[in-house]
């Protein structure tokens, strides 16, 4: 007599219920997570903007944010101000940092749209900063960053991150040794936007050059480092009318 368990019918229906049972179960996981994933990604966009106008807790060599538990009250502490424009229109709003600039460039290909940029002011040590949110695409993947210009409109801080870098290689845009070069680069040349290149062979190996536009390129990551310096660019040149509003 055939065992029931033997027959394949049995054996789709088993497999139909384990799908069922584990789908439910990971949804379920996913809707209770879903609360502190949210808290740890604001958390982590309060650090990163902290972190870009000198807010952190780096050592001489590491890259170390400030704590979780201490994020919230040193981001109102130092954050001032939170600004959105869009267009001719400026409003302050205390969640700009929540808005999404990936969906912000992807609705703006619609002509009727005008895209909401976010701009944080914080203020350190008796000085006014500019800190701008920055997206673009490095060779494999989604690269992102913030930096903060000084009233000048001369880099004070920058902090860049991805998300599929080569390691070693490309996956050094968020280590010190990268970042810390651009502190004190230039922008602008006069009255016009220039921002900042990645460049092979630009006799400053060290950096110490900071009106030339240029931060030396890392090792083997050359589609990255144009990425960042496209990211730079691109996303820097659409804050300039309204930063050059405040310099009058």
């Amino acid at each position: 007599m055939e065992n029931r368990t033997d027959k394949n019918s049995y054996t789709i229906l088993f497999a139909i219920g384990m799908v069922i049972i584990v789908g439910a179960l990971l949804a379920f996981a996913a809707e209770s997570l879903k609360p502190k994933i949210t808290e740890n990604k604001r958390l982590e966009i309060q650090q990163n903007i902290l972190y870009a106008m000198g807010v952190n807790e780096n050592d001489e060599s590491s890259v170390n944010f400030v704590p979780t538990n201490k994020v919230a009250s040193e981001f109102a502490k130092y954050i001032k101000k939170q600004l959105v424009i869009e267009g001719d229109k400026v409003t302050e709003n205390n969640e700009a940092y929540l808005i999404d600039i990936k969906k912000e460039e992807s609705k703006a290909s619609n002509q009727n749209y005008t895209r909401k940029l976010p701009l944080f002011v914080g203020e350190k040590d008796g000085e006014t900063y500019y800190i701008i949110p920055m997206r673009g695409k490095g060779l494999w993947d989604a690269i992102w960053g913030y930096v903060a210009l000084d009233k000048n409109l001369i880099v004070d801080g920058i902090y860049f991150d991805h998300k599929g870098e080569t390691p070693g290689l490309g996956a050094n845009i968020n280590q010190r040794f990268f970042m810390d070069d651009f502190k004190g680069e230039q922008i602008m040349d006069g009255d016009a936007f220039k921002g900042i290149t990645i460049a092979k062979g630009n006799n400053d190996p060290t950096n110490l050059t900071k009106d030339d536009h240029e931060i030396d390129a890392l090792a083997g990551a050359t589609i990255t480092g144009n990425g960042v310096t496209a990211m730079i660019k691109k996303d820097l040149n659409m804050y300039i009318p309204f930063l050059k509003t405040l310099k009058n």
